[in-house]
């Protein structure tokens, strides 16, 4: 006979410490009591989940990675716990998959900032998130080859100026924008491609915050309508002239990628795509359960292999997680870059471009 699985059980399996269980639980009730039955209306209008957040905000849980002395909770890849993490973005991708990308855009910014930012820029921008709720993002998106009748180019031209920079283009798949404060730019002083779209040297790649609230800032929320994830307004972001201080550039030239910070983002982004196949298939059993086809073998078999492929995710994760908690960063990183493809459910498209 069909049985649901048990998300209590894959849990006790994992073995996590109490403190660990109580901050997922809280996210856990978090989600389904408020974010799922926001979900519908965010997708429909194409809002950005700001009562999320602020729900997030209030429960303590907005700054996640931010270390501890700074008043977060201590959670990250180089901080000895990235599974309680995950398991938090699973626990709001089971009923909300755009909230679960704009917080994940939200605390991979935070995790380079904490890897990457001097001690100013972290007592200053930490101390927004922890008491003021200031929500972050990381934009790269910059694709050098335009879908068919798109009008115009993507990308960033950089310029040095006295005291900064002066960023002149757009990017593309800008999620959070309009709800974010701060967003993490990688740009290219060679010209357009960002960081990943360009055959330049590594010390043309850079790093920089750029506040949001500037007026040469322009978003075009026109760009971006994909049904089930319209709520992440992964828009089309327009910079006329912006300027940046040099005090908001982050880390140093080359850094992000010779360091290779995108393999710790790989895992967290498998770990929302976890959730989703997790709700699915709790749909799917609750479906065949009131079509009262539960005792087809045929019906059997798939949500058999259903559970086998979401227990498997978690414990996946579990194994990169303990990588990263045990510091072998280098097996961390191949067996996280795995995780991806591993745990997404199959003909689920994914974008390299939102996942920092």
């Amino acid at each position: 006979m069909v049985t649901a699985y048990s998300n209590n059980t894959t849990y006790a399996q994992l073995e996590l410490k109490d403190d660990q269980q109580e901050l997922i639980d809280r996210m856990s009730m978090l989600a389904h009591e408020n974010f799922a039955r926001r979900a519908p209306h965010y997708d429909q209008v194409a809002a950005f989940p700001t009562e999320d957040f602020e729900d997030l905000f209030r429960a303590g849980l907005l700054a996640p990675v931010v270390p501890k002395e700074y008043g977060g909770l201590g959670l990250g890849p180089y901080r000895g716990d990235i599974f309680t993490l995950w398991m938090m973005t699973k626990e709001i991708a089971r009923t909300d998959m755009s909230l679960a990308r704009c917080w994940e855009g939200h605390v991979n910014s935070l995790v380079l900032l904490d890897g990457m930012a001097n001690d100013e820029q972290k007592t200053r921008w930490f101390e927004g998130v922890v008491n003021q709720s200031d929500k972050w993002v990381a934009w790269s998106g910059e694709p050098q080859a335009p879908k068919p009748g798109e009008k115009i180019r993507f990308g960033t031209n950089v310029e040095k100026v006295d005291g900064g920079y002066i960023v002149e283009g757009n990017k593309v798949f800008s999620t959070s924008a309009g709800g974010a404060q701060w967003a993490i730019l990688l740009v290219n002083t060679a010209g357009p491609g960002g960081v990943r779209h360009t055959t330049s040297s590594l010390d043309t790649q850079l790093m920089m915050a750029c506040n949001l609230s500037d007026p040469t800032v322009e978003i075009d929320s026109s760009w971006w309508d994909p049904i089930g994830m319209r709520a992440t307004v992964s828009y089309l972001v327009h910079f006329r002239r912006t300027f940046i201080p040099d005090s908001d550039v982050i880390g140093s030239a080359g850094q992000y990628m010779r360091e290779g910070w995108q393999t710790c983002f790989i895992p967290h982004y498998a770990a929302t795509f976890l959730g989703a196949a997790e709700a699915a298939y709790e749909y799917a059993v609750e479906y065949v359960s009131t079509q009262n086809k539960i005792n087809d073998p045929y019906i059997q078999h798939h949500i058999g292999q259903m559970s086998v492929n979401v227990e498997t995710g978690h414990l996946w994760l579990r194994h990169v997680a303990r990588l990263w908690e045990t510091a072998k960063y280098q097996e961390a990183q191949i067996a996280g870059s795995r995780a991806d493809g591993d745990t997404a459910p199959h003909g689920v498209g994914r974008s390299a471009s939102q996942s920092a």
